[in-house]
C-alpha cells in the first residue's frame, strides 16, 4: 500500500508561557483505507504431528547401521525414507496420525537379511518407538554319507542336526542315490557349534553311533560327512572245500542174545530148527549164496547172523550124512534077514 504526504515549507512556532511546542505542520495520509482488525481472516491452527523412531540390530545384540527403510501411508504413497546412522538409529518426524507402512529395504550387512513388513500406528504427539532384529542368515548344509573302507557315498542315511544340549533337532537330512542331502541351517551368531548324530543306517551297514559337532557361519557352506562300516556277515562255505570221507571200522559181530533181536541157532537134539533159519540153509545148498532180502523191507538191525547160518547149514549136511549111513545100514540088515530067511 503506498501513501502520499504534504508536506509544509516551515513549522510554527506558537508560544504558550514561555514554553515552545513543535507541532506539525504536514501528517501521512493513506491512498486507500485500511481494513478494520475484525475484517482480517483468522490465522489456521498448525495440527499436531507424530513421529517413528527405528533402532535396529541382529540377534547377537549389535547394532547395524546402513539398513534402509521405506514408510508408506495409507494411501501406499512414500511419506519418509532412510538409513540407519552407526548406532542403528533412523527417526522420521513430522508425520500425520495414523497408520504406515514400514519396510526394509535392506539390512546393510552381508551376514544379515531384513525383517517382513509391519505396521506403524502414528499418534499426535507422540514417538512410535520400534526395535528391529534382523536374523542372521542361514548356513547351507551338505551331507555325505560314505563307507569308512571305500569312502563310497551311501544312500538312505538320515541325520538329525540341532545345537544346545542335543534335545533340540533343528534339521533332519537324509541321503539320496547320490549319497548326499543339503539343507539350511538357522544361525544365532558368526560361529555357531552344531552336533549331527545319524538315526538311521544305509542298508547292509551299522548305525554310525557316535555323535560329530561343527561350526557354521551365516550364509557360508559347510560339509558334514558320516562314515559307516559294513554289517558283518558269517563267511558262506567254500564249494570246493568238499570234507573227506573216512570209512568206518567194522565193527566186530555181537554175539546173539536171547531175545528176539537175533536168529536163534539150531542145535541138534534140541527140536526143529527155525524156519527162517531153515530157508536160508536150504537156499545155501541150493545156490551156495545167501538170498538178499526183497526190495522194500526192513532193514535188519539185529547183530550179523551169516556165521551161524553157515554152521547151521554144515549141520544140516551132517545130520543129513548121517540119515542117509544109517537108511544103508538098515537096508543092509534087511536085506541079511531076508536072505537068511530064504535059506
Amino acid at each position: 500500500m503506498h501513501a502520499r504526504f504534504v508536506r509544509s515549507a516551515a513549522a510554527l512556532a506558537v508560544a504558550v508561557t514561555g514554553t515552545l511546542t513543535w507541532a506539525p505542520a504536514a501528517s501521512a495520509q493513506p491512498s486507500e483505507p485500511t481494513p478494520s482488525a475484525s475484517a482480517a481472516p483468522a490465522e489456521t491452527p498448525a495440527r499436531d504431528t507424530g513421529s517413528v523412531e527405528i533402532t535396529t540390530k541382529d540377534t547377537a545384540g549389535d547394532a547395524l547401521p546402513g539398513a534402509v527403510f521405506l514408510l508408506l501411508d495409507s494411501a501406499g504413497q512414500e511419506a519418509g525414507r532412510g538409513k540407519t546412522d552407526a548406532q542403528g538409529k533412523l527417526t522420521f518426524l513430522d508425520l500425520a496420525p495414523g497408520v504406515y507402512r514400514l519396510k526394509e529395504t535392506a539390512s546393510g550387512s552381508p551376514l544379515h537379511e531384513v525383517v517382513a513388513d509391519q505396521d506403524v500406528i502414528v499418534t499426535p504427539g507422540a514417538t512410535a518407538r520400534l526395535t528391529i532384529t534382523d536374523p542372521f542368515k542361514a548356513a547351507k548344509v551338505l551331507l555325505q554319507a560314505k563307507d569308512d573302507k571305500t569312502g563310497k557315498l551311501l544312500a538312505g542315511a538320515t541325520v538329525n542336526i540341532g545345537t544346545g544340549t542335543g534335545t533340540s533337532t533343528l534339521l533332519t537330512l537324509t541321503t539320496g542315490a547320490r549319497g548326499t542331502a543339503s539343507g539350511e541351517l538357522p544361525v544365532s551368531s558368526r560361529k555357531t557349534q552344531f552336533w549331527v548324530k545319524e538315526i538311521k543306517a544305509p542298508t547292509g551297514y551299522d548305525l554310525y553311533k557316535p555323535s560329530k559337532t561343527f561350526t557354521a557361519g551365516p550364509g557360508a557352506p559347510v560339509t558334514v560327512t558320516v562314515t559307516n562300516a559294513k554289517t558283518a556277515t558269517a563267511p558262506k562255505p567254500d564249494p570246493s572245500d568238499k570234507p573227506t570221507h573216512t570209512p568206518s571200522t567194522p565193527s566186530t559181530p555181537a554175539k546173539p542174545s536171547s531175545g528176539t533181536g537175533g536168529a536163534k541157532p539150531f542145535s541138534p537134539g534140541t527140536g526143529t530148527p527155525d524156519a527162517d533159519s531153515s530157508s536160508t540153509a536150504a537156499a545155501v545148498l541150493a545156490g551156495g549164496s545167501t538170498p538178499k532180502a526183497p526190495a522194500g523191507s526192513l532193514a535188519h538191525t539185529g547183530a550179523d547172523a551169516t556165521p551161524w547160518l553157515i554152521g547151521g547149514a554144515g549141520v544140516l549136511i551132517a545130520a543129513g550124512g548121517g540119515a542117509l549111513a544109517m537108511a544103508r545100514r538098515r537096508r543092509v540088515g534087511e536085506s541079511t534077514d531076508d536072505g537068511s530067511a530064504e535059506s
